[in-house]
């Protein structure tokens, strides 16, 4: 074979190729050219007026700086806001694995901060069977006995239709309940038969007025549904308490709407206060309200602790009005979201320890204890989360992101954009796509069963036969490097009435006089500003 020059027609194309050659480098420099004149001239980035063309190299490396980080630079132990041994962990349980790690703890166990649970020397056998919780005070004529480890709060909207169905087919599947989040009972909650905790929130979606106000009618017809178990009323969310939302109305896609019951073509919003009540007495009203129209199922409200003389207030409340709710979600501020002002997650919000410590507290001090069973949720994903919550005060947890990592999630933290690599978080149908239904919901199941499993082994490590014989005393609390207490030590805890009759330590019963039952607002204590 003779080289291209010498055949026929060889030296016309080769000069063919070397002008096209030459036109698109003249055409890619006259653009790198053009750009750097742009980049020079614009007035908004300072790096690239005076580092034209070069300066993208620094949006670049940033953008990628997140994968970057948690692939290559972050240890088994560091990352946030959950770190790889954690996540491997999730992993491992829904694949239906032991959650094993050879060679030994990375953490610094010495490390001020640091929690760990006492164990026995004389462990017992492992309990078989997972025990409930009852979820019904003695207004409730419809109790419902829930698992102690469940599928949190998060809506249609917020994740994929393919997520909420894996979900709910993993919570049908192994016998514990789903939350729907704020966004409306969806028909992929309803789909395939899971418990269903109803959730609503101040934008009263699926259940509301073309005002915005709660809707009787509506709520007791979706009420009435066999799936839904209970009923949950927010306040707040623990991510970002005290604040609404807004649904840009070019994200309400028509099964949003359809499910949200709001037109289509405006913004979705979520008032920070509920337009049914403002004070703590008529809070309990309305739970009474909606307890009534859901035919006597229990109803539980949630919110993230912001005043400790908020939570007193409610439960004078309680004890003048006689009505309770039937069970309180705590919510900590290191809770997840879909998206939120960073200030918020960072600085607003009592996180999940003091929380649970301080409405358990309350409510055994008003001796409403028996009659109200507390959930937390908020960084619970392991069988330790759950023992280290139940024995602090909760009676049950509740896990989103946990869930969300059992069905696929990789903790992108790309949940707000719509670009969820997942499927998990996003309405784009190429994406969500990659959640398969039958494939996540097994592994749904198979997690829950994994961090039960872990917990009542846990249990049994600890000589405890019972999730109700755990207290503040099994949990240790690394003070210093040679110094450790137990919870039982680090707080205060109240005996069954003492704040009623007047036996509390001092600083709360200073609390409790200044709680009214009539108002959410903390009194002011004058301090002097010369």
């Amino acid at each position: 074979m003779l080289p291209l020059s010498t055949t026929s027609g060889g030296a016309p194309m080769a000069s063919l190729s070397r002008r096209i050659v030459r036109s698109a480098a003249a055409a890619g420099a006259a653009g790198l050219a053009g750009l750097a004149v742009r980049d020079a001239l614009q007035p908004r980035h300072s790096i690239l007026r005076t580092f034209p063309l070069l300066g993208h190299a620094r949006f670049a490396m940033e953008r990628i700086r997140p994968e970057i980080q948690q692939y290559f630079i972050e240890s088994s132990y560091d990352g946030r806001p959950f770190d790889r041994d954690t996540r491997s962990m999730i992993y491992q349980y829904a694949k239906g694995l032991g959650g094993e790690q050879a060679f030994g703890t990375e953490r610094k166990v010495l490390q001020p901060g640091q929690d760990y649970l006492r164990h026995t020397m004389s462990p017992v056998p492992v309990m078989e069977e997972e025990p409930r919780q009852r979820l019904g005070g003695p207004d409730c004529t419809r109790p419902y006995e829930i698992s102690l480890f469940n599928i949190s709060s998060m809506s249609f909207g917020a994740l994929s239709a393919n997520a909420v169905l894996a979900m709910n087919k993993g919570a049908a599947l192994g016998g514990f309940s789903q939350e729907t989040g704020e966004g409306g009972l969806s028909e992929y909650h309803l789909e395939h038969g899971a418990d269903i905790i109803w959730e609503f929130g101040s934008g009263y979606f699926g259940c509301r007025t073309e005002e915005g106000r709660f809707d009787d009618e509506v709520f007791a017809r979706k009420a009435a549904l066999p799936q839904v178990k209970g009923v949950l009323i927010k306040i707040s969310q623990g991510a970002k308490p005290g604040i609404g939302g807004v649904l840009p109305a070019s994200k309400v896609t028509r099964k949003i709407a359809e499910t949200r019951e709001v037109p289509m073509g405006q913004d979705v919003i979520s008032p920070a206060a509920h337009p049914e009540f403002s004070t703590p007495r008529e809070l309990l009203e309305f739970v009474d309200r909606v307890r009534r129209g859901a035919d006597g199922k229990p109803v539980g409200i949630k919110f993230c602790v912001g005043s400790r003389i908020e939570v007193l207030s409610l439960c004078k409340a309680m004890l003048d009005t006689g009505i309770t709710p039937d069970w309180i979600t705590v919510d900590g501020s290191e809770g997840g979201t879909g998206a939120a002002p960073v200030e918020y997650e960072d600085s607003v919000g009592v996180p999940l320890t003091d929380g649970i410590i301080i409405v358990h507290n309350a409510l055994v001090g008003a001796g409403l204890r028996d009659r109200v069973a507390i959930g937390a949720a908020g960084k619970v994903v392991g069988g330790a989360d759950v023992v280290r919550r139940i024995a602090l005060g909760a009676d049950f947890t509740n896990s989103a992101r946990g869930m969300m990592m059992a069905t696929g999630c990789i903790q992108a933290q790309r949940c707000n954009t719509n670009r969820c690599p997942s499927g998990v978080a996003t309405q784009d149908p190429w994406l969500s796509r990659g959640v398969d239904v039958e494939d996540k919901a097994q592994r749904v199941r198979a997690y829950h069963a994994g961090v039960m499993r872990s917990a009542r082994r846990i249990l049994a490590s600890m000589g405890l036969s019972d999730f109700k014989d755990l207290g503040p005393e099994h949990v240790m609390h690394r003070i210093d490097s040679t110094h450790t207490q137990s919870y039982e030590e680090l707080y205060d805890w109240l005996e069954p009435r003492s704040l009623v009759e007047g036996t509390a330590p001092e600083f709360w019963m200073r609390r409790w006089e200044r709680a009214d039952a009539d108002s959410f607002a903390v009194p002011r204590r004058h301090h002097s500003r010369s």
